[in-house]
């Protein structure tokens, strides 16, 4: 849901956009004259290099399609995506993580668990590789229109609230190029409504 968001919000900026996806189904009809589609999965390294070859940056949005089961599949993707960026020489990347990963281990919900664990592997691969990354921490994504958002860098505590999956969307494809975030955690939430 926040991979569609981040392509309409690049197409809208203007930008030349490759969209790589599981199911090129997915992309929506309005979307698909305007992209390059790679379709592919990003467990096999050479299909997830074909796709980054000749980017200038990549904004990772990867899912479980709501499975709480645990799983190495991200982070083993994580790590296909970072390696075929430094082969391609394409240093900017963004990726959404999740909230929980500011908190206490203690404090994350027993139903999350195995999926906040994936989470914190994924963080250390991109920790631990190259690239200009932004790493976003979201709170729960929802679907609700746009509106005003607070941003906190290397936060200390999650924020709260919900983010629209609009304007995480967004967000994700405008920290790319903004120095000011390069290297830096980042969580986000829409201004509560009064």
């Amino acid at each position: 849901m926040t991979g569609l968001c981040a392509i309409e919000a690049a197409v809208k900026k203007g930008l030349q956009v490759r969209a790589f996806l599981r199911d090129p189904a997915k992309l929506s009809d309005h979307l698909k004259d305007k992209v390059e589609v790679f379709s592919g999965d990003i467990l096999e390294p050479d299909s997830v290099a074909n796709a980054v070859e000749g980017t200038d940056g990549v904004v990772i949005t990867l899912g479980t399609r709501e499975s709480m089961e645990s799983t190495s599949d991200l982070s083993e993707g994580l790590k296909n995506i970072l390696d075929a960026m430094r082969a391609k020489n394409v240093k900017n990347v963004t990726i959404c993580l999740s909230d929980l990963l500011i908190c206490e281990p203690k404090e994350v919900p027993k139903e999350y668990g195995a999926l906040t664990d994936e989470h914190r592997r994924m963080y250390q691969v991109l920790k631990d590789n190259g690239q200009n990354w932004v790493a976003v921490f979201p709170p729960p994504i929802l679907e609700y229109p746009s509106r005003e958002i607070i941003v906190e860098i290397n936060p200390r505590k999650s924020p709260g609230g919900t983010i629209s999956k609009w304007d995480l969307g967004a967000f994700m494809v405008d920290a790319l190029f903004e120095s000011k975030y390069s290297r830096t955690n980042v969580s986000l939430c829409n201004v509560p409504k009064q």
